[in-house]
C-alpha cells in the first residue's frame, strides 16, 4: 500500500498551515512555494479538506486558506481519510458479511487488527504535535534518480 501524491500534498499543505499562527489566512501562492505544490493541484487537494471542515477558504483579495480547527484536532488519518476513502486493506473488511470466509478465515483477522492498528497510529498524530516537531530533524536530500557509490577501500 502507497499513499497517492494528493495525500502526501495534503498532508505537507496542513502541516504548513499548522506551523502558521492559529487563524491565519495563508496565500496559497506561499503553500504552493514552499511545499512545491502547483496552484491548481492545491485547489483540488483541498477541495475534499474543505468539505469535511477540516480547511477553510477566504476568496478575494487577500483571500487564501486556513485551518477550520485548531491543528491538535486534526489528525494524519483525518487527512488519508479525505484523500483516499475509507482504509480497508481487504475486500473482505468493507462490510459484515461481505466476505463469505469471514468466519473460518485466520487471515480475516489478522487483516482486522492490522487495519485497526493503522488507524489507531495514524490518528494519534496530530498536526499541532507534528508542527512542533518541524525543524526538529535535518532536511531530507533531494533525490537526483543516480544511485550512490560506495566508496571503495582503496580510494
Amino acid at each position: 500500500m502507497i499513499i497517492t501524491r494528493a495525500t502526501e500534498y495534503a498532508i505537507r499543505a496542513v502541516l504548513y498551515m499548522a506551523c502558521q499562527p492559529q487563524g491565519e489566512i495563508i496565500f496559497k501562492k506561499d503553500i504552493c512555494r514552499a511545499q512545491e505544490i502547483t496552484p491548481a493541484f492545491l485547489t483540488k487537494i483541498l477541495q475534499p479538506l474543505i468539505k469535511e471542515g477540516i480547511v477553510g477558504s477566504q476568496r478575494g483579495v487577500g483571500g487564501g486558506f486556513y485551518l477550520a480547527k485548531p491543528a491538535a484536532e486534526i489528525n494524519l488519518f483525518d487527512i488519508v481519510k479525505t484523500q483516499e476513502g475509507p482504509l480497508y486493506l481487504n475486500q473482505c473488511l468493507i462490510k459484515e458479511g461481505y466476505c463469505g470466509r469471514e468466519f473460518f478465515c485466520p487471515v480475516h483477522g489478522a487483516w482486522k487488527e492490522i487495519r485497526t492498528e493503522l488507524v489507531t497510529t495514524l490518528s494519534r498524530y496530530d498536526f499541532a504535535m507534528l508542527a512542533s516537531r518541524q525543524g526538529e530533524l535535518p532536511p531530507i536530500p533531494a533525490f537526483t534518480g543516480k544511485p550512490r557509490r560506495k566508496k571503495s577501500a582503496t580510494a
